[in-house]
């Protein structure tokens, strides 16, 4: 068996691997499904099986005793102290209760309306140039757009959450530097004072918002404390767009790569659904989420210590040809499709059903504003991350 990664020639910080990290999964799926990496310290799971069953396994978690974690004097290490995200029951329990009141599957479908227009008025602010950057003038700011109202975020704060917002996820990128660190520490700094006015008026004044929900939920006489409330509006902010922004884009640069795939939607819209979840699947947002051993676990003659770490490739069981026929194929019509885009277990994305409507949506409305769109250039570049994979660009025409 491999000793790690390297003797495969998998290198995660590689131009090569950023511009497509799908053969070195096939690599590593068919070398050695589970593989510790010495270089990494990380046990990299990368098969659909494993990595589905490992997420519903109670003795990994966000969280376990005697993990090292930031610092909770700094900023971002009091934000990960209270986040829904870092949470093992029962305080995920707990939390995740109070939020699922006012994060309400009826609040989430009633937005559809409001999602269509924020779409159409952005594109009617491009459409007499010709061309647009579809990520910073369309997939970026419509999910900020529509996460900052279901919030309550009034306009004039509206353009600081995206910067806050990918200054602070660059903290679950593999090997964030110190500089990441500053820029996250500011950023949850700035954010966390920004939110608590908005939260102290809502106590004030309640509003149909999602703040004021979060600010009444209750759940057998417990409310959401000061910082858990904060911490829940970053995250609601933070991941009810951050995905979404980049499954926008990865989907488009999907089906121009793809164009039969593109017509096929065009003459059938009724595709739309599978297709937001063949996006989802074929080209991952989150290509891996870590879990912690939280007690000693033997799982396919492998053998976890209490303290180790798993890092399970959700984009890598998402090309497994042993769930997925064709798994390199892009296919919208593809049916039975229980990708792993939005994880499984207790830490399913609250977020999902948000991110369904808002892919639909913008794909919906791109083709129905612009039947000629199509790329202007020749080769794209993505942002040098691993773990959340999106582009810098995606230049087009119309």
């Amino acid at each position: 068996m491999p000793q790690g990664l390297r003797e495969l020639g998998i290198d995660f910080q590689s131009a090569a691997f950023i511009a497509d990290p799908y053969p070195s999964y096939d690599i590593l799926r068919q070398a050695s499904p589970i593989m510790f990496d010495p270089h990494w310290k990380l046990w990299f799971v990368s098969t659909y099986e494993d990595i589905n069953t490992l997420l519903r396994e109670r003795r990994l978690g966000r969280d376990m005793e005697g993990a090292p974690k930031p610092d909770p004097r700094t900023p971002f290490g009091k934000l990960h102290h209270n986040s829904l995200m870092e949470k093992e029951p029962p305080d995920h329990t707990r939390l995740r209760s109070l939020v699922n009141k006012a994060f309400t599957p009826a609040r989430i479908e009633a937005l559809r309306p409001h999602v269509s227009e924020i779409a159409h008025r952005l594109l009617d602010a491009v459409l007499p140039r010709g061309e647009m950057d579809l990520l910073a003038d369309f997939a970026e700011p419509l999910p900020v757009m529509v996460i900052a109202e279901l919030l309550g975020v009034p306009e004039n704060g509206r353009a600081f959450l995206r910067p806050w917002s990918q200054a602070i996820v660059a903290m679950y990128e593999l090997l964030p530097s110190a500089e990441d660190a500053r820029k996250a520490n500011q950023a949850v700094s700035e954010f966390s004072a920004y939110l608590q006015g908005l939260i102290d008026e809502r106590r004030l004044a309640p509003r149909e918002d999602l703040i004021s929900a979060l600010v009444e939920a209750e759940e057998a006489g417990s409310r959401l404390s000061e910082d858990e409330l904060v911490a829940t509006c970053i995250l609601m902010l933070n991941a009810g767009h951050e995905a979404t922004v980049n499954a926008i884009a990865n989907g488009m640069l999907a089906f121009f790569r793809h164009p039969e795939q593109y017509n096929l939607l065009k003459k059938s819209p009724e595709l739309i659904k599978t297709a937001v979840e063949e996006v989802l699947r074929y080209d991952t947002p989150l290509q891996l989420f870590r879990r912690w051993v939280r007690e000693d676990l033997d799982y396919q003659g492998f053998h976890f210590s209490k303290g180790d770490q798993l890092a399970l490739l959700y984009a890598a069981g998402n090309r497994d040809p042993v769930r997925f026929p064709n798994p390199h194929s892009f296919d919208i019509t593809r049916q039975d499709n229980p990708h792993l885009g939005f994880g499984a277990g207790i830490h399913y994305c609250v977020g999902a059903p948000l991110a369904r409507l808002e892919m639909q949506v913008a794909f919906q409305v791109l083709m129905e504003r612009l039947p000629n769109l199509r790329l202007a250039a020749q080769t794209v570049e993505y942002r040098p991350n691993f773990v959340i994979r999106g582009l810098k660009a995606l230049p087009v025409l119309f």
